[in-house]
């Protein structure tokens, strides 16, 4: 099935462009409404990414890594984006504290 929804897309060409094991995409857009940013109708998201394509690179490294792969997204759907990108084996480390 076709992803139907702006955080589908969004869920969908991070896990297919970044090979991710986990993705979470939570649109913060409604408490944006009337910024000048949002103006365009583009949302503001957040997204929790576990990639082993993260690994080995710097935080910077990966987030470029999730923009590559929202670059479709950047000029029509997203005004802004927040991100937590992770390793399996840091996201294990995280999950082991709970």
């Amino acid at each position: 099935m076709a992803p139907t929804t702006r955080v589908d897309k969004i869920r969908e060409a991070i896990q297919l462009g970044l090979e991710a094991s986990y993705v979470r995409v939570v649109d913060h857009s409604a408490q944006h409404v009337g910024h000048p940013g949002a103006a365009t109708g583009a949302g503001h998201f957040e997204v929790t990414v576990v990639s082993k394509l993260f690994e080995g690179l710097s935080r910077v490294g990966a987030q470029r890594l999730v923009y590559q792969a929202l670059a479709g997204f950047m000029e029509t759907e997203i005004h802004a984006l927040s991100m937590h990108t992770l390793t399996p084996e840091q996201w294990r480390a995280l999950e082991d504290q709970k």
